[in-house]
């Protein structure tokens, strides 16, 4: 394993926090196979993120969602040790984006964090959505609820800022570590996977617009 960034990521010590796993023999673990079958054969991602034909849309999207927070994860796991609080004293995407905290609980107003605040805040966030039996069922036969779209994209639409803050801020710590390459098939995939099913509004895509351009267009 001589890749540096493959051994950032199989040290336990770098890992963000566990991955959510897919239980063999459900639906979602045999989708989730299809899925890294079409990634491993070097499928143009663009193909590799439509629905297969016969699935549930909701099926595929949960699958992909506990994907990327896995992969996002590990990303930003990797370089959380050059993001502090004296570097990152505000979550930001560069100067003209700033993102605010805010939820149920003790954050009901956007409040201003430094990024590695924020990201924790967000991790534990999105693990207790993907955890919801009743946003997230894993039961074959349980439907989904009516929100989980909706809810959905609340999630991706927040991933996607961890993108725009470690290209923006940490991108040094990405090439240093040779890594660039494997970051930007994640970008990619992710990108293609919002944009074919509409789940993240274009003005959260607006930091990486020019980049974006240049990679997946």
């Amino acid at each position: 394993m001589s890749n540096p960034f493959l051994k950032q990521v199989f040290n336990k010590d770098k890992t963000f926090r566990p991955k959510r796993k897919f239980e063999p023999g459900t639906q979602r673990f045999e989708l989730h196979k299809k899925a890294q079958a079409s990634l491993n054969a070097g499928l143009d991602l663009r193909l590799a993120v439509q629905l297969p034909p016969g699935e549930d849309l909701n099926d595929w999207v949960a699958v992909h969602v506990v994907d990327f927070f896995n992969r996002v994860n590990l990303i930003y796991g990797t370089i959380s040790d050059g993001c502090t609080e004296e570097s990152c004293p505000v979550m930001s995407g560069g100067p003209k984006y700033e993102y605010r905290w805010q939820d149920e609980h003790r954050f009901r107003k956007p409040t201003a964090l430094s990024a590695p605040r924020y990201m924790d805040l967000l991790m534990d966030w999105i693990e207790v959505q993907i955890n919801n039996e009743d946003l997230f069922p894993t039961n074959v036969g349980t439907p989904f609820p009516r929100n989980f779209l909706q809810a959905v994209r609340k999630i991706l639409s927040r991933l996607f800022r961890v993108f725009v803050h470690v290209y923006i801020h940490h991108f040094d710590r990405i090439a240093q570590m040779g890594s660039e390459a494997h970051v930007n098939t994640c970008y990619k995939h992710f990108y293609y996977f919002v944009r074919e099913f509409g789940l993240i509004d274009t003005k959260e895509l607006e930091p990486l617009k020019e980049m974006t351009a240049r990679m997946c267009h």
